[in-house]
């Protein structure tokens, strides 16, 4: 008699084998280490799009599962963050903000940090937070990081929500901001920082599967990256040439320019900075696919 299975796509390999007299066998789906660095199999990774709907789930439900407000949080952090930084640096400080309200440029400003920042850090640790998973069921494992940027679009949209709410009632009080035609490029922006976090965390995460002491480094240094953004004060209040220019070079800044352009009119709008923080970021989800896969075949031997 023989049985047939069907290749599942949650296991390693599936046997097919006929009556006991006769021990022919074959193998239906056969997994075999990345002989290229960067080869990347898309056909399976959307084979695999249960499970990385799955994945997506599951976080966005555990992220705030054993508290009393739950996904509330998600409109208080960024609603109290503006209040510190609207007293702090808007009212003590006195940094300017273009002309524009603070509490909207605060909130777009901690809104599209916020996203960065999260998709950076969750992805920077995908292999040593994932380890336990990996060691025993076989996916392809560049779905973590794709998870991370789901689960914090998914948190950076609520908060885009209460920014629309607080950008139509200063529009209803006629204060002086106004839409530029660059705002439909708004979606394009957002994957250029989600995909930039995504190579830079895969470079990271791929380094400290064997020195676990990079991981502090680098928090600290996304911690300190927010102040050589123009997130808390305008790119226009950098007057010296030299330090503008090196600001500037920091691939997250004329991104974030952009945005507060196309939305608030104010900022620095430049194709050719943009055009090379595509490059960057182009520059760095290649060596983050040629790290994490050259890692992905030993990393569980040093995990």
């Amino acid at each position: 008699m023989v049985v047939h299975l069907k290749p599942s796509p949650y296991f390693c390999a599936l046997k097919t084998m006929d009556t006991p007299q006769n021990d022919k066998s074959y193998w239906t789906t056969v997994i075999m280490p990345k002989d290229r660095v960067l080869s990347f199999n898309w056909r399976e990774l959307w084979h695999y799009r249960d499970m990385y709907l799955l994945f997506v789930m599951r976080a966005f439900r555990t992220a705030y599962k054993q508290t009393i407000l739950g996904p509330l949080w998600f409109l208080i952090t960024p609603v109290l963050s503006v209040i510190v930084y609207v007293a702090v640096f808007g009212g003590i400080a006195n940094i300017p903000t273009d002309g524009i309200p603070p509490v909207l440029f605060y909130l777009l400003g901690i809104s599209v940090w916020g996203y960065f920042a999260s998709c950076l850090s969750s992805t920077s640790n995908s292999f040593v937070t994932n380890a336990d998973i990996f060691g025993k069921v076989y996916f392809p494992r560049i779905i973590m990081p794709l998870v991370a940027v789901t689960v914090n679009l998914l948190s950076f949209g609520i908060q885009l929500l209460i920014f629309t709410v607080f950008y139509v009632y200063y529009a209803m009080t006629g204060t002086g901001f106004h839409l530029h035609w660059q705002a439909w490029l708004l979606p394009v922006y957002i994957f250029m920082l989600a995909m930039m976090a995504v190579g830079f965390g895969m470079i990271v995460s791929s380094v400290t599967t064997k020195y676990r002491d990079v991981q502090i480094v680098f928090d600290k240094i996304v911690s300190l990256w927010v102040y050589i953004t123009p997130v808390i004060y305008p790119l226009s209040m950098v007057t010296n040439p030299k330090l503008h220019l090196l600001m500037s070079v920091n691939p997250v800044t004329p991104v974030m320019e952009a945005i507060k352009y196309s939305l608030l009119g104010a900022g620095e709008f430049s194709w050719t900075w943009l055009a090379y923080s595509a490059g960057m970021t182009l520059l760095l989800l290649l060596f983050g696919l040629m790290m994490f896969n050259k890692v992905q075949k030993s990393f569980m031997d040093t995990v």
